[in-house]
């Protein structure tokens, strides 16, 4: 369980659509700040092979083929802030969701005396995600990625990293996939810049242009908020 002493870690959200660039992005702050970058996949996964209460309760609802409750996740993740890696502030990266889980957030929180330091949108075009997502794939030798229209190999189907010619595409990188995901995503997740908004936490960045220039507008933000 968290202390109940204040704790001035800094707290930060990633906002955006499939493929937003969120977890490029969460990594690079990582290197940048120290932050520890927190999704809920591999917080569930770790919980439930280190076969904490959390975890082995998100273990018996995912056997049972069910979606794991707010409630779980949110213990999960009060016991992951614990840990002594954390004490330099998080990214929350996939969560939350809806505003039921931000409310759920927050109150977490205060447990601690922490808050939400900053929500931060990255902002795209829903056509461009479709088009970046759905053109998408990898060697399957090395992990190498590669785009139809934005990074071809010089040689077709031959990876330019390891030489292999096992190409991958994952099967719901396809248009009609992305474009549902993205339908998804504006019914249940945009409604948090406006709730980050109403707060006086959101900040928003333009996510369609070059990775290090809209890492440089993610480092001034996160440098502000966490100062």
């Amino acid at each position: 369980m968290l202390d109940t002493a204040q704790n001035t870690a800094p707290v930060l959200i990633l906002l955006g659509p499939p493929g937003a660039g969120k977890g490029t992005q969460a990594r690079m702050l990582e290197d940048t700040f120290g932050l520890v970058q927190l999704s809920t996949g591999d917080l569930l996964r770790a919980a439930v092979a280190a076969g904490t209460e959390a975890g082995l309760a998100a273990k018996a609802v995912m056997e049972a083929g069910d979606l794991v409750s707010d409630e779980i996740v949110i213990n999960i993740l009060r016991d992951r802030l614990a840990d002594a890696d954390c004490a330099k502030g998080v990214i929350l990266d996939g969560f939350p969701r809806t505003t039921v889980q931000a409310e759920a957030l927050d109150d977490l929180l205060a447990e601690s005396g922490q808050k939400i330091n900053a929500a931060i949108s990255l902002d795209v075009q829903d056509a461009a995600m479709v088009t970046r997502i759905s053109g998408r794939y990898t060697c399957g030798n090395c992990g190498e990625g590669f785009h139809d229209t934005f990074k071809q190999p010089a040689k077709d189907g031959v990876c330019d990293k390891c030489g292999g010619t096992d190409m991958k595409r994952r099967a719901d990188d396809n248009a009609e996939t992305v474009a549902s995901r993205l339908e998804a995503y504006h019914a249940q997740t945009a409604p948090l810049i406006a709730y980050y908004d109403g707060k006086g936490a959101l900040q928003r960045i333009d996510a369609m242009g070059d990775i290090d220039a809209i890492a440089g507008n993610l480092n001034a933000i996160v440098k502000k908020a966490t100062a």
